[in-house]
């Protein structure tokens, strides 16, 4: 099993903290601080309520004013990375929200290989002009980490994070930031402008609608990114955006040859293979499969999984998918009848039951 994110807080980074703060302020009380760290419900917390532990613990053994416990936090700072590195923003949310100026200022230094998206949220709710004023400064950075912050910060929907219901409703002021950062060259901020794109198309489809609209056929980088800012309105069939992508062709197509297993054990793959044929060369097709999971009160969720998205050069191809059926902690496998369908192009052009046992009892 993969390790748990909670321990990258482990013994081993405490230590290295503590000493880190010890050598910039020579009266840290280091064994204090490690000791305090290590509390009795210590083992019980997950990852965010350890950052937020370890930023209380910071507070109470740097006793001086805010602005100059950032000038301790900035020196040591440079020897973290990473999530492990959040740490750091997490004491600026918690303790310079009344210091926008000083905490900003942190902010840009700490997302420096690593990342303020969460931290800055705290602040656009509290600042929204002021916030989303710096937002734009940020876009126009020489350095990839904070122009990415910029986009990350204010997606409506991030993930783990709290939320920007302004934006949800009316993303306009995530959508000035994306105009800034829409033909940035770097991939890790192209990433989070697609991603931007892909929150606002939850709540206003139309909008993303019409910033694909704009700006596909631009470049191969804003044309990823239109792609992969409308994968959720892809996946829900939106007729509109599958025809911007010309996706919307399908009734050329054949489905044939479609074997599946009619029933697959717990912790075993659903495996399937089928062909499509046309009288004419493919071209641009979206293959998908649906899943739709027998749940409680034999209620069926539907979920959607991607086989193929590009252009096609010949009249047929064959495809082989498998589906694992291993119960997880983010999955619990109901057995009984559950159905596996093939979407082309947004089009469902084929459904079938199966069925899931357990046989290991």
């Amino acid at each position: 099993m993969a390790e748990q994110l909670k321990n990258l807080y482990s013994k081993e980074f405490i230590l290295k903290l503590a000493n880190k703060l010890f050598l910039t302020y020579s009266n840290f009380e280091k064994e204090n601080f490690i000791n305090s760290i290590f509390n009795p419900s210590w083992q019980d917390l997950e990852l965010k309520m350890r950052m937020r532990h370890i930023s209380y613990t910071l507070n109470k053994y740097l006793p001086f004013s805010y602005k100059e416990q950032l000038e301790i936090l900035k020196e040591i700072k440079k020897d973290f990375g990473g999530l492990e590195a959040m740490i750091f923003q997490d004491f600026v949310e918690v303790f310079g929200l009344d210091d926008f100026e000083e905490s900003i200022k942190a902010l840009e230094i700490f997302t420096i290989n690593s990342s303020s998206e969460f931290a800055i949220r705290q602040f656009i709710l509290k600042y929204e002009e002021q916030a989303m004023n710096q937002m734009k400064f940020w876009a126009k950075s020489s350095n990839e980490h904070i122009r990415r912050l910029a986009s990350e910060g204010c997606r409506p929907r991030l993930p783990w994070a709290v939320a920007l219901p302004k934006f949800k409703q009316n993303p306009i002021k995530p959508l000035e930031i994306i105009e800034l950062l829409k033909n940035d060259k770097s991939l890790y901020v192209q990433k989070s402008v697609a991603n931007n794109l892909n929150d606002i198309s939850k709540d206003n489809p139309h909008l993303v609608i019409e910033f694909v609209k704009q700006n596909l056929g631009v470049s191969k980088e804003l044309d990823w990114i239109c792609k992969h800012g409308s994968r959720t309105l892809l996946k829900k069939g939106n007729i509109e955006i599958l025809g911007l992508f010309s996706f919307d062709k399908s009734h050329h197509i054949n489905l044939t040859n479609f074997c599946y297993d009619k029933s697959v054990n717990i912790d075993e793959n659903l495996t399937f293979s089928f062909e499509i044929n046309s009288d004419e060369i493919i071209g641009n097709i979206r293959i998908e499969y649906v899943i739709y999971y027998l749940k409680s009160k034999n209620i069926h969720n539907k979920k959607v999984f991607m086989i193929s998205q590009n252009k096609i050069k010949s009249s047929s191809k064959k495809f082989i998918k498998k589906q694992s059926f291993k119960n997880m902690t983010t999955r619990k496998h109901y057995l009984g009848k559950h159905f596996i369908a093939i979407l082309i192009n947004g089009v469902e052009v084929l459904k079938e039951e199966f069925f899931v046992y357990d046989t290991s009892d």
